[in-house]
């Protein structure tokens, strides 16, 4: 499988030509891997893919630590190193300019501090967001962004069915996220794409609690939400609820409730409607029972390169599904100082604009 690069790169700068945008830069490392195959995490230090409007000139700047691995793994071969005693700004000023009339940036990426030596570098220029044109093309999947999707998925399903057996009473939370990350790596996963969230009994009720020193007991929720970033740049997130040694008849309600409540979203999923109806048929089955106080929480996000990415699936998103997205659905009640249920899968909409599941662990509920 390989990734059209140059495609990807074709679109945005004719977006560049249609906006009148001289040049465009992209720091956000994601977008930098998206555009170019080059992943990296530069930390403080400055990388930027630079695309030129005027002449179609692409270039990498990349910390010089970076270099050698930036030209054996980017589409795009113009590297210009930066070493850490070199001003980063100067080397583009020298490069581009100081009568650069418009810049295209992401601005959710770029800090005050970026921006103001932006200013000083290039003291005429004006910005423009291009943001939501990276979203809209990152948005929109390929078959072959699918199919490493798949293996992402394919990782952690397969680290879910060996994970749980490890489950004991006594265990803790912490103990159990650290089997899963081992089992990660040992199925060839680079790592997690997010922190692994372990939760028993009534911590089951935080959405994005924390593993901490909580031993499980009979009669437990344990809720697990993970997933992987694979060696070619995708990740997965799957979450699943189980029930250590028996459930009650409460526990067992909820469950279902909540998988009810999942299938109905999966089953709302196709082009041509609002994305709210999928956050909408979700909900309505929670609200019904009467646990609708218990679900604050939107139904659904996309992921790709980045665990979370658009489109947001909530009930307020009147954008129209479209083919090739990509992203969970993931309702849940979560009760104080009881627990909570949480079921997630990853949802396509297909060439045929029709639904496609790409996870298929077991969503009936499982007493460990």
């Amino acid at each position: 499988m390989t990734i059209d690069y140059y495609e990807r790169i074709s679109v945005l700068l004719d977006t560049l030509t249609e906006r009148n945008i001289d040049v465009a830069m992209i720091t956000a490392p994601a977008n930098v891997f998206y555009y170019t195959g080059f992943n990296s995490d530069p930390h403080e230090r400055f990388m930027a893919l630079i695309l030129d409007g005027r002449n179609k000139e692409l270039t990498l700047f990349v910390p010089a630590l970076d270099k050698e691995i930036a030209e054996n793994e980017s589409f795009v071969k113009n590297i210009v190193p930066i070493s850490d005693e070199e001003d980063p700004f100067v080397k583009l000023k020298s490069k581009y300019g100081p009568s650069l009339q418009h810049i295209g940036l992401e601005k959710k990426e770029v800090s005050m501090f970026r921006h103001n030596q932006l200013q000083l570098a290039f003291p005429h220029a004006s910005y423009d967001d291009i943001q939501p044109t990276i979203n809209f093309q990152r948005g929109k999947k390929s078959r072959n962004e699918i199919d490493y999707l798949q293996e992402a998925v394919d990782i952690i399903e397969k680290v879910l069915a060996e994970g749980i057996k490890k489950v004991k009473i006594g265990m803790t939370e912490t103990e159990l996220a650290a089997e899963l990350e081992f089992l990660m790596k040992k199925f060839g996963a680079v790592g997690p794409s997010f922190s692994t969230i372990v939760l028993a009994g009534e911590k089951a009720a935080l959405p994005h609690g924390v593993p901490g020193e909580r031993a499980f007991q009979n009669g437990d929720f344990l809720l697990i939400d993970f997933g992987v970033i694979t060696k070619n740049g995708y990740c997965s997130d799957i979450t699943r609820t189980f029930i250590i040694g028996e459930a009650s008849e409460k526990q067992r309600e909820i469950y279902n409730i909540v998988l009810e409540s999942n299938q109905a979203g999966v089953n709302a999923v196709k082009a041509g409607v609002a994305l709210k109806n999928f956050d909408i048929a979700a909900r309505k089955v929670i609200d019904d029972s009467g646990y609708g106080d218990y679900f604050n929480n939107r139904v659904g996000h996309g992921l790709g390169v980045e665990v979370h990415e658009e489109p947001s699936i909530h009930e307020n998103n009147d954008e129209i599904a479209e083919k090739g997205l990509l992203f969970t659905i993931e309702p849940g009640i979560y009760i104080p100082n009881y627990g909570g249920v949480r079921i997630e899968d990853e949802v396509y909409i297909n060439e045929d604009g029709e639904v496609e599941v790409l996870t298929s662990f077991p969503r009936e509920i499982q007493v460990l």
